[in-house]
């Protein structure tokens, strides 16, 4: 069994990926996709929904323009 070293970006924690895995072939094929590791995604995740939970959270979203090619 092959295994891909991977970093997480946020804590520089060194995870073992199996090679073969969808995650290990999209960090090959696109080198600027950013691992994060478990906790780490996690913990962002939670924060994120607390602050859409609050009234603080401004979700901005680009402006769909129907541009048809004639």
């Amino acid at each position: 069994m092959k295994i891909l070293r991977a970093k997480c970006i946020l804590c520089d924690r060194v995870d073992k990926i199996e090679a073969y895995s969808l995650l290990a072939k999209q960090l090959r094929k696109k080198r600027k996709l950013s691992y994060l590791c478990d906790e780490c995604s996690e913990r962002i995740s939670d924060k994120t929904h607390e602050r859409k939970q609050s009234n603080n959270f401004n979700l901005y979203e680009e402006e769909q323009t129907e541009d048809y090619i004639r």
